[in-house]
């Protein structure tokens, strides 16, 4: 299993990295809240394992935004503090587990391999995915927008759907028309600009000023 570790306490991060190696775990660690999503974008951990108390960004916002953009992975929370409430914001937003410190690494990866578990047996495709005011149903092939239902054509949806899967990959023209369009698309990737400016027309506040679907000058579009 590969976990992030995220902890300003490099004795204790030093401590977990080499005991979870001796037993067969891969361990990348973050020391401040700020780096983690990019963190998670990159390594793609099985399993976070987050400090609340962290410089930078506090461990329930880190918290909050990976149940935003990585709702399916696993949340354990790291506390050293003894309120009560700080364990019930955490499970309420959306933690699967917490562990007090000081622990040993045994009930840490008891810990763990209860949520593994719990996770993989509740584990289900994910079909709704929400960035910002956009909710988008996979399944259904529907978007709403603060609530209200927007009507797309198909090659829009699927344009969508193909940034909201990967927040934050850039995708070059041609690797949008293999995707959407598919390997036999004889016209232009001039397509793939008139489909983006037609979404962007539905979705975004001002079209001309994009805060959903961006461009990478000289590169292709992704979603932030």
């Amino acid at each position: 299993m590969k976990i992030l570790l995220v902890d300003d306490d490099k004795t204790l991060v030093k401590g977990i990295v080499r005991s979870f190696r001796g037993i067969g775990h891969e361990v990348v660690a973050c020391y401040e809240g700020t780096t983690v999503l990019d963190t998670i974008e990159n390594e793609r951990p099985d399993l976070v394992l987050l400090d609340i108390m962290l410089p930078g960004r506090d461990g329930l916002t880190v918290l909050r935004e990976i149940r935003e953009r990585f709702p399916g992975l696993p949340v354990i929370m790291l506390t050293a503090r003894s309120e009560d409430i700080d364990i019930v914001v955490g499970l309420e937003m959306g933690a699967d587990d917490y562990v007090s410190k000081p622990f040993s690494v045994r009930e840490l990866e008891a810990r763990i391999k209860a949520v593994s578990r719990r996770t993989s047996m509740n584990s289900v495709p994910r079909s709704q995915i929400r960035r910002g005011d956009i909710l988008i149903d996979l399944n259904q092939k529907r978007i709403w927008k603060s609530k209200m239902e927007i009507s797309l054509t198909p090659k829009e949806f699927d344009l969508l759907a193909t940034f909201f899967r990967q927040p934050g990959m850039v995708f070059t023209r041609d690797k949008l028309l293999e995707i959407v369009w598919g390997y036999d698309f004889l016209g232009s990737s001039r397509a793939v600009d008139i489909q983006i400016s037609r979404l962007r027309e539905k979705i975004e506040d001002d079209p001309a000023k994009p805060r959903l679907i961006l461009t990478k000058r000289g590169v292709g579009y992704y979603c932030e």
